[in-house]
């Protein structure tokens, strides 16, 4: 969208402002800017200046039963300036029993990273695993159901009902796709032990009715649609590269503080596998062959310092799609594998809670999409304006 789509999107935030005005509401503005030499497979940032996502948020208890959220994201993309709803929903605050429900536009608490704004990142982009499942970060028109159970144990079991449309599959016909597209299962568990450690265990299992289309097309030509697909995502999209029909996700997050003080020194360890299956199917002659894809990283950030730290990922995405041969006339399935293999190095510096520099090497072996660059530096900011809450665990 043009310029004046943006003009739109700030009167509509404003008026917003207005509206809750009487209760109160925290606004905030996060401003991210870069700087980047190369591109990754799937990015969502371009060679050279640019701006990543800038975010202009309202928030509040709107009565003693409920809160509400609205999220605006400003992107820009080929000289274009692009507005975006992330987040508008209403919750519940009384509701008995540990129970609430979400209702509208939110982020899926699917894994540990994708219910976190990305300005809250440790590194400039998401992993592997997340650009080509969920597009980065999972947002969508829903309702959740979650409850707290009264355990010392933390632990929290949630479903949502989301309409799916950024992870629909290519070549999927109008007349198949289902009005609410993905349900969502999880669990998370979690604690402390003493006053220095805590942990975070999470399960999600993801089922999406519109994750598959239907092709006859051969594996040298599914390969080359990866990379098309890499070059028509990249940049600004949100929508998901590789789809499929269930998508199980694993997640641990161990951290460590002084006497639980995170604000001088801290040590936070994150790994997240996800295994997506796309089985056989066939629909008016048109057949889908098998292929599941997988991938996982391992993530550690070290703040040795209360305005300095540092952190190492590395993760792999992984595509394995079958393709008929024939052999002494018989037709047999053979499965052939392509990988994408990211290791990323980070140094940021934080003058205060509210502002960060971050600068950050990655280096990217790609056998899935044909990325160009091996070798990426990105100089980062990330400036919070306004209210600006605590993050999540």
């Amino acid at each position: 969208m043009k310029l004046n789509a943006v003009t739109a999107g700030l009167v509509l935030a404003c008026a917003s402002a207005s509206v809750f005005a009487a209760n109160n509401p925290a606004i905030s503005v996060v401003l991210d800017g870069y700087y980047q030499d190369g591109d990754r497979a799937l990015g969502g940032r371009e060679d050279g200046l640019g701006l990543g996502e800038t975010e202009l948020a309202i928030s509040g208890a709107i009565d003693d039963q409920f809160y509400g959220k609205l999220t605006t994201v400003l992107e820009t993309h080929d000289g274009d300036t692009e507005v975006e709803l992330e987040e508008a929903f209403i919750q519940t605050l009384g509701l008995p029993g540990g129970l609430s429900i979400r209702g509208g536009r939110f982020l899926s608490d699917l894994g540990y990273l994708n219910s976190q704004h990305l300005h809250a990142d440790s590194f400039v982009e998401r992993p592997a695993i997340y650009r080509a499942f969920l597009g980065g970060h999972y947002f969508d028109d829903g309702l959740r159901l979650n409850w707290v159970a009264p355990t010392e144990t933390y632990w929290v079991l949630g479903a949502e009902g989301f309409s799916g449309d950024s992870l629909q599959a290519e070549g999927i016909e109008e007349s198949d796709l289902e009005s609410v597209g993905v349900y969502h299962l999880y669990t998370k568990l979690g604690g402390d032990w003493g006053t220095d450690h805590s942990w975070q265990l999470g399960f999600s299992w993801l089922r999406n009715e519109n994750g598959q289309g239907h092709n006859e097309e051969h594996e040298e030509e599914e390969h080359e649609e990866h990379a098309d697909e890499a070059d028509a995502h990249a940049g600004h999209s949100h929508s998901a590269s590789l789809t499929g029909r269930d998508l199980y996700s694993l997640d641990a997050v161990y951290k460590w503080a002084p006497n639980g003080n995170y604000k001088n020194n801290f040590l936070t360890l994150s790994a997240e596998y996800m295994l997506m299956d796309k089985p056989f199917e066939e629909s008016g002659g048109e057949e889908n062959l098998p292929a599941d894809y997988k991938g996982w990283y391992v993530s550690g950030v070290y703040q040795f310092t209360p305005n300095w730290s540092a952190g190492v990922r590395y993760g792999e995405l992984t595509a394995s799609m079958g393709h008929e041969e024939e052999h002494d006339g018989e037709h047999h399935l053979h499965f052939e594998e392509g990988k994408l293999k990211e290791t990323e190095v980070m140094v940021a510096w934080h003058n205060s809670h509210f502002s960060t520099v971050r600068l950050q090497y990655t280096h990217q072996d790609d056998g899935l999409f044909g990325s160009q660059d091996d070798q990426i530096l990105t100089l980062q900011f990330v400036m919070a304006l306004g209210a600006h809450g605590a993050h999540q665990f």
